[in-house]
């Protein structure tokens, strides 16, 4: 999506596709295609050169338009493809031209994803490997049996020029001119009403929970006593490792909850396409397939310790099991990437009251804020290992209603063993309107209550 602005590179890559068949060449049996600009007037340029011929000849069939692969919905892989991947512990990899290339992002079996132009995608598709050196090893071996190099089927300047040449402004006003007709669309049945109307069937959009028990008047902020620990975390936690958008398995916690309402693993589709419904989203939370939580060594993916029995989760039930507030331990940058909303809001909804972290991604630690979650910092210096924290303990955060911006508090781990760790933490409420925020519970809260005056 982020290279259908360009058409200059848009063309290359059918140009590279008409090269390569023409030498003979294909795409090898066990690489996965997909075609889905972000733009129908794509598809008009193709088809002015009849680049759309020889795209689909090397399986880049158009599948659709906007988001798809690098957020999770280009479809499943082939059964045995995935059953090779699972029983061998391969690392397979993807090559996009998409925006983003997240662990487990494309597909919760693809652990490396890389960013690449548009002619490269087609070029390591007909290589079939991420191991081979596109510029001293060849592509494949042509119909006359002789070696292809990268530099054998790249557009020449003549070829793109031609190519562009067949670009009009008008492919451009025809489109753009109907971008908000879509007859299916228009024809799912609305009745205008003050209040949505909720289904309580829906498993896409649903109630949520968020208000559930709100008062007219803010309570005072209360200390977190006893919390216990879900994750702990290392550096570099995205917000893609916290809330993925891709596809999601049925075995996980956010399958089973769709196929005990009737939905088959076929009709899932993405966290991204449920995200109207906290039911999914929070089963999803900390989901990724590459989250390493050091709670639950051994493992990788949405695993926790459930510090009721000691037996290892998922990290959904082990927060429903808990009886205490829980908080996360994490390294640096930690909620980088997307300013995904739902990291935040799914982190509320499994009962973590805090988040502290050697440092923070600045969108991500401001939605922790406006979903009520209390983000703290370790002294400079400090981490949680450097403090000799494993995550077994409770900590006791004396967070009052006199909370001030970027003030300091002292915590208290208490160790199973009757020792603690008493150590210094930055309040990450930078300004008095975030503590504002807290006070109330979240952004939503404040915005509510100030409505309702």
């Amino acid at each position: 999506c982020t290279n259908t602005s360009n058409p200059g590179v848009m063309l290359a890559a059918g140009l590279l596709a008409r090269n390569a068949r023409a030498l003979g060449l294909s795409v090898k049996p066990w690489v996965k295609t997909s075609l889905a600009p972000g733009s129908r007037v794509v598809t008009d340029y193709y088809e002015a050169n009849g680049l759309d011929e020889d795209l689909a000849a090397l399986g880049f069939n158009n599948v659709g338009y906007g988001c798809t692969t690098c957020i999770g919905n280009s479809g499943p892989l082939p059964e045995e493809i995935e059953a090779a991947i699972e029983g061998s512990g391969l690392i397979v990899g993807s090559v996009i031209s998409g925006n983003r290339n997240f662990e487990g992002r494309v597909h919760q079996k693809v652990k490396a994803s890389y960013l690449s132009s548009p002619p490269l995608v087609v070029a390591y598709a007909i290589a079939g490997s991420l191991n081979v050196d596109l510029v001293t090893e060849p592509l494949g071996i042509s119909t006359d049996g002789k070696p292809v190099m990268l530099d054998d089927v790249w557009p020449s300047d003549e070829q793109l020029s031609a190519a562009l040449s067949k670009i009009n402004p008008e492919m451009f006003r025809e489109k753009y001119s109907t971008v908000m007709q879509e007859p299916r669309w228009d024809s799912i049945p609305s009745e205008a009403s003050p209040l949505y109307p909720w289904q309580d069937d829906s498993t896409y959009i649903r109630l949520p929970s968020f208000f559930q028990g709100l008062s007219k008047e803010a309570d005072p902020i209360q200390p977190i006593v006893g919390a216990k620990v879900l994750l702990k975390l290392g550096d570099s936690i995205t917000t893609d490792h916290i809330s993925p958008a891709g596809a999601f398995p049925a075995e996980g916690p956010a399958g089973k909850w769709l196929i005990e309402r009737g939905v088959n693993k076929g009709d899932f589709n993405s966290f991204g396409s449920r995200r109207g419904n906290h039911e999914i989203m929070m089963r999803g939370t900390f989901a990724n397939v590459r989250v390493k939580n050091q709670m639950a060594p051994g493992t990788e993916g949405g695993y926790a310790l459930n510090h009721e029995t000691g037996e290892v989760t998922s990290v959904f039930e082990a927060a429903m099991a808990s009886e205490t507030p829980m908080v996360v331990l994490a390294g640096s940058q930690y909620g980088t990437g997307s300013s995904r909303d739902w990291a935040a809001k799914g982190t509320y909804l499994l009962g973590v009251k805090a988040v502290i972290a050697t440092s923070f991604e600045r969108i991500h630690r401001s939605n922790l804020v406006g979903m009520g979650v209390l983000p703290l910092t370790f002294k400079e210096g400090e981490s949680a290992d450097t403090l000799g924290l494993d995550g077994t303990e409770s900590f006791d955060i004396p967070v009052m209603d006199d909370v001030k911006a970027l003030q300091e508090l002292t915590v208290t781990a208490n160790k199973s063993d009757g020792s603690t760790v008493v150590f210094t933490a930055d309040v990450r409420l930078d300004t008095p309107v975030e503590v504002d925020y807290y006070r109330n519970g979240g952004i939503l809260h404040t915005v509510l209550r100030k409505l309702a005056l």
